[in-house]
């Protein structure tokens, strides 16, 4: 579908020379003088290059039919992951260069939305936030105030996060899967 350039939106799926690719940064620049122009920042899909490029704010771009749809992960397949629609409990085969480092996230039956050209998944959202427990941790030091001090901790699935002194071996809590950081003890 046809789009002027100054319409996309970081997110979007553009469709370039036949390639398709995912708009990083998109910003209009409107000069006193001379032509408006966009420029769009963007990764390619099937590799992962980043390219950026520029158009006039009226020019035509050809942006990518994408169907985003939620479903529940169910296992991994070698070097691909397996997820299911739960609706039509279709199964789709998701390659691991698309989920990236988030694969450590994963988690049987978690919710996930993934984004899907002509059949195939070409980006995945995960939920922002995961329960996790803690395997190993330093004990807590006599002294230490809870306010300014964290600890390092390293969670069931392997990723190091800095928690607070009170936090133990054993104990669940919710990671922000952005950033790996701690949010809070969780509540079950």
């Amino acid at each position: 579908m046809k789009v002027i350039a100054s319409s996309v939106r970081k997110g979007n799926i553009l469709e370039v020379d036949g390639a398709l690719y995912a708009v990083l940064s998109a910003e209009s620049f409107f000069p006193g003088k001379g032509t408006p122009t966009t420029q769009i920042d963007m990764r390619r899909l099937s590799d992962g290059v980043k390219t950026s490029q520029r158009y006039r704010t009226t020019e035509q771009v050809e942006r990518a039919y994408v169907e985003d749809r939620e479903h529940t992960y169910l296992y991994q397949d070698g070097a691909d992951y397996v997820f299911m629609n739960p609706e039509s409990f279709d199964q789709i085969t998701v390659p691991a260069d698309v989920i990236g480092d988030q694969a450590v996230y994963l988690q049987e039956g978690m919710a996930c939305m993934i984004s899907i050209h002509e059949g195939v998944a070409v980006s995945i959202e995960l939920p922002q936030r995961v329960v996790l427990e803690v395997v190993e941790t330093e004990p807590t030091v006599k002294g230490q105030t809870a306010s300014s001090s964290y600890k390092p901790a390293q969670m069931s699935n392997g990723i190091r996060v800095m928690v607070p002194p009170h936090i133990g071996v054993g104990t669940r809590i919710v990671v922000m899967t952005a950033d790996n950081s701690y949010v809070e003890r969780a509540k079950d």
